[in-house]
């Protein structure tokens, strides 16, 4: 506690008591990059809440969107880390998955029902390698209804979940790397490297149009980042435990 004495006369002196009380400066957020491995069936808002409350963050944002049945690397930063979501996003992704040839569905993956087939015999090995050598470069891709594309102010998804249909503009992306893994058809696994805005959902529908068939996706994983990997990930719920500052 701080004071002062003031002399009134000789034998009288008045104590002036200074609050040591004052307001202070909050203390500013702890700036965090977060890797998350995000669960199947969990949306991205629903990893970015949990970690949120989990480590009690003000400010939070995520380096890049990952579907419901997608699982792997979320980036989370929160304080001054945000600024830095635009700089990650830019980095090259890396997937792994499966696709599966022979069918399609309306949301190119496992959320809606199969609703129509095709024939897979005349399907090579050798045609496969071909396909992924032919989506390799630079790609025009147009996004799947289902997804998170804004049209007219709403989510795409929001208007195929209501049975509605929309022009969806197509746009210019980079796939630097696409590796088939594995072929045991139908099933084709595969590994791709990519640029930001890449729909992997978009890529096993055309590579199933330009074998002639249909296709759609059974799984799908994201493993990096520029160089954080999956490897160094976390579930959500164990992110308050061990989640230390970064920076201030």
């Amino acid at each position: 506690m701080l004071w002062i004495e003031i002399p009134i006369s000789p034998k009288l002196k008045i104590r002036l008591i200074l609050s040591d009380n004052q307001p202070s400066q909050p203390l500013p957020e702890p700036a965090r990059v977060i890797l998350v491995d995000k669960p199947l069936g969990w949306t991205s808002f629903q990893a970015v809440k949990k970690v949120k409350y989990g480590i009690k963050a003000k400010k939070i944002g995520h380096a890049g969107t990952l579907d419901p049945l997608a699982t792997g690397l979320l980036i989370i930063c929160t304080g001054k880390m945000t600024k830095q979501i635009d700089g990650i996003q830019a980095q090259t992704k890396e997937y792994t998955g499966t696709i599966v040839l022979g069918a399609s569905t309306p949301s190119i993956d496992l959320e809606t029902a199969i609703d129509t087939t095709y024939p897979t015999e005349h399907i090579t090995e050798a045609l496969i390698y071909e396909a992924a050598l032919a989506f390799t470069g630079e790609v025009t891709q147009t996004p799947p209804l289902y997804s998170a594309v804004k049209i007219d102010g709403k989510r795409a998804y929001e208007i195929a979940r209501k049975g509605g249909e929309a022009e969806i503009k197509s746009r210019q992306v980079q796939v630097y790397e696409f590796e088939i893994t594995q072929i045991e058809m139908p099933n084709v696994h595969f590994r791709i490297a990519c640029s930001k805005g890449t729909y992997i959902r978009s890529m096993a529908r055309d590579f199933g149009l330009h074998l002639g068939s249909g296709a759609y996706l059974t799984n799908l994983r994201r493993t990096k980042i520029g160089d954080y990997r999956v490897e160094d990930a976390l579930h959500p719920q164990d992110i308050a435990v061990v989640a230390p500052a970064e920076g201030k």
